[in-house]
């Protein structure tokens, strides 16, 4: 497999990661990485691996996103030390276990989304409440009041919440179609209605100084919801001073609002085994789990069917 040196002429964006949880599992990997000051990254579509410096002079910006920060808090201090800039998308849903059954409990999840939102800012870390997930047990009154709850919790600790409607990859509708074995039966909703819905979501945040974003679903935009770009180089310029000029939007998929970044995370990998995600295929993701290394070059090791790359 072909590896290249990634070089860039400005501070990278790093995203740590759409591709797996590394916060919540691979965070002691993470750091070898940074202590070593590169790590190397995987394309799943084009299949180069490239060399990124991880260097804090060259990482513009680290945007972590997870399911689960709690593991990772002991590391934000010497991260901070060491100069890099950092914001958090932090995905709380409250969903029922059937449909992420691994992921922690809410209580747990809002403790740890305070903590962070003190130890930096409010602005600092967005809510994910993604996917919207319309089912015979979780309808529209099922959001309206779990969202609700959510905003007050989290009202005065954020200032944005991102939102979409779950996206039926073959994947996940598979999945959701197994379910109906256990009496939970997917709804079919129109676009004009998943808008409306969203138009009361956005009223309910507002009323906790929380804005809404739709994340790759246009149909919700308008009124109180405004277009999500979770990697955002203008909240970025804001919160750090980087040079909005040096980057440019690039979506990673239909609808996405996303400016360029470097993504480390590996597909595949996420021991979450939530329903609705995209980015596990089928069962190998514990599997793959047990074959990565704290101090491998690359998120999962030589000898693995996801990479082959070289080490130092």
């Amino acid at each position: 497999m072909e590896e290249k040196m990634a070089l860039f002429n400005k501070p990278r964006i790093v995203s740590v990661s759409r591709r797996t949880d590394i916060p919540a599992f691979y965070g002691e990997w993470f750091m070898q990485r940074v202590r070593k000051g590169w790590t190397l990254s995987h394309n799943p579509f084009s299949h180069r691996v490239l060399r990124v410096s991880l260097r804090p002079e060259d990482v513009g910006a680290f945007v972590f996103w997870s399911k689960n920060f709690a593991p990772f808090l002991p590391y934000l201090a010497e991260l901070k030390t060491l100069g890099y800039k950092m914001t958090f998308l932090y995905t709380l849903t409250g969903l029922p276990g059937v449909f992420e059954g691994r992921v922690p409990d809410a209580e747990v999840t809002v403790s740890t989304f305070r903590a962070i939102s003190k130890m930096f800012s409010p602005r600092h870390i967005q809510w994910r409440y993604d996917p919207i997930l319309l089912t015979s047990v979780t309808d529209e009154k099922f959001h309206l009041r779990r969202f609700r709850d959510l905003c007050r919790r989290l009202g005065g600790y954020t200032t944005r919440c991102y939102i979409s409607f779950v996206n039926l990859y073959p994947k996940v509708e598979r999945r959701l179609q197994a379910l109906e074995k256990k009496g939970v039966k997917l709804l079919s909703v129109p676009e004009a209605e998943q808008a409306a819905l969203a138009q009361r979501l956005a009223e309910i945040a507002a009323e906790h100084g929380i804005e809404l974003y739709s994340c790759c679903n246009d149909h919700l935009v308008g009124g109180w919801v405004k277009k999500a770009r979770c990697v955002d180089a203008e909240l970025l310029a804001a919160l750090f001073g980087l040079e909005v000029g040096l980057y440019r939007i690039k979506p990673t998929r239909k609808q996405c609002g996303c400016y360029e970044s470097v993504d480390i995370g590996t597909y595949d990998t996420c021991p979450h085994g939530c329903i609705y995600c995209y980015a596990n295929a089928g069962s190998k993701a514990g599997k793959n789990y047990l074959h990565h290394g704290p101090n491998s070059p690359a998120l999962i090791s030589r000898g693995n069917s996801l990479m082959d790359t070289t080490s130092d």
